[in-house]
């Protein structure tokens, strides 16, 4: 488990890059290869580096290089887009220690026949932190609870970091059901709060949730809760989680992983938002 870091705005740069490769459109481009030219931004805290002059504490730039010159070289896209976002992916999952990575790759021998001096594309990619509350109340409700917090762990772009005990809860909404077992994960993730929902999406269904009954009994059921501190409200995804400040079964799994986790549109952690239900419990 990643203990706490500090916010990162530390940063190493490899300039310039040159490695000929095989990629692109045309197939002279992948058969001949042609130079490419690629920048790297790699945010990682070096301060423990540079308090004791030990590579240990950093990220080693010339293995870097290596590494990109190498992934590079191994593969062959057709579009310097791709060749970029793999590039930033394979550095993130690969160096535990980098946050956040920007890439530029350049095409200075692009097949424009234009005067130009050369055609880039620059993609920024990061860690980001999600909280998923997670629940079931059929059949095997620990064993389907496992069994999505281990699909989590196989997503080659997702970490799990931590998971809350399960608490049993009676249900709400009105359907007459057995009681559920909830808890929280925290996760570190590659993916975008859309890939994300597409992800647990694909757990439920392996896992036979059935959308008969609105707030009805469901073998597993994964809501995203917060993602970093974004406010997102599209046609299939709202985050922080509507429901999250007014539910005791959100709150108490995370208060044990996150209490000091914030929702950004009212500013309170999950502290907070308990001790609210059960003052007007209380009162």
């Amino acid at each position: 488990m990643r203990e706490k870091r500090r916010n990162v705005v530390d940063c190493i740069r490899i300039k310039k890059l040159e490695v000929f490769a095989k990629h692109g459109v045309m197939p002279e481009e992948n058969a001949l290869g042609q130079k490419f030219v690629i920048s790297i931004e790699l945010f990682c805290d070096v301060r423990k580096a540079g308090q004791t002059d030990n590579l240990t504490y950093s990220v080693n730039y010339a293995e870097v290089a290596e590494f990109v010159t190498k992934k590079t070289q191994e593969n062959t896209f057709q579009l310097i887009e791709r060749l970029a976002e793999y590039l930033a992916q394979e550095i993130l999952l690969h160096y535990e220690a980098v946050e956040k990575v920007s890439i530029e790759v350049e095409k200075p021998w692009a097949p424009v026949h234009l005067p130009l001096q050369t055609v880039a594309v620059s993609v920024t990619r990061q860690w980001h932190t999600a909280y998923l509350s997670i629940g079931s109340n059929m059949g095997d409700t620990k064993g389907h609870l496992d069994q999505a917090v281990e699909a989590l762990r196989q997503d080659s772009w997702t970490r799990v970091e931590k998971v809350s005990s399960y608490i049993v809860t009676a249900p709400v909404g009105g359907v007459e059901q057995d009681d559920f077992l909830n808890g929280a994960v925290m996760l570190r993730t590659l993916r975008t709060p859309e890939e994300l929902l597409e992800l647990i999406g694909e757990i439920e269904r392996s896992q036979k949730r059935e959308r008969i009954i609105h707030w009805g009994p469901r073998t597993v059921d994964l809501d995203i809760l917060l993602y970093d501190q974004e406010i997102i409200h599209t046609e299939s995804l709202t985050v922080p989680h509507i429901e999250m400040a007014n539910r005791m079964f959100v709150l108490e799994p995370m208060c044990e992983i996150a209490p000091y986790a914030k929702n950004p549109l009212n500013g309170c952690c999950m502290l907070e938002m308990k001790q609210q239900i059960q003052g007007r419990e209380d009162s």
